[in-house]
């Protein structure tokens, strides 16, 4: 049996009934075969993003970070994320288009994989309150590799996302 590796994943949505979705979503990843140990960093608020920035019409987000154990490869681990946004009423017309739930990769174990699917570490991570702060608030020891401690990175976004309680 393959040994389990540690992936933190980004969890989050703005349409819909957002926290029922992530905490469905959350319950999805638990039962899927190949992941256990699911937890969850609180949640937070944010302002929705697009490619050109900020997009205050769109509405905000609810986002957490999410550290399981897993034996599926990075790409089955893939798979089986879309399958859980897919099964949550995720539709895919637009790049950073609003949706009921995304889930993303962000690392996994000690991989770099560059590819057009799939990129490990996530390459716009560290640049993402909405990923950087609750992953802070989770695993405060955190490194994301290539840009280091997850805490420093989050110190200077912490106004940026709204703790929701």
């Amino acid at each position: 049996m393959p040994t389990p590796v540690q992936a933190i994943l980004a969890i989050g949505g703005n349409l819909g009934k957002r926290r029922k979705t992530i905490r469905s979503g959350l319950k999805a990843l638990a039962v899927t075969p190949g992941i256990k140990k699911v937890i969850c960093s609180p949640l937070v608020e944010s302002a929705a993003v697009t490619e050109a920035g900020l997009d205050e019409t769109k509405p905000n987000y609810l986002n957490g970070v999410v550290k399981i154990e897993t034996t599926l490869k990075p790409t089955e681990l893939l798979e089986q994320i879309r399958r859980i946004e897919t099964e949550h009423g995720r539709i895919r017309l637009e790049r950073w288009g609003s949706r009921t739930l995304d889930i993303d990769i962000i690392t996994y174990g000690d991989v770099l994989k560059v590819g057009k699917e799939l990129t490990i570490p996530h390459p716009r991570a560290f640049e993402r309150p909405f990923v950087m702060v609750p992953w802070a608030m989770l695993e405060p020891d955190a490194v994301l590799p290539g840009y280091g401690s997850v805490k420093e990175i989050a110190s200077g976004m912490q106004d940026q996302v709204w703790q929701i309680k």
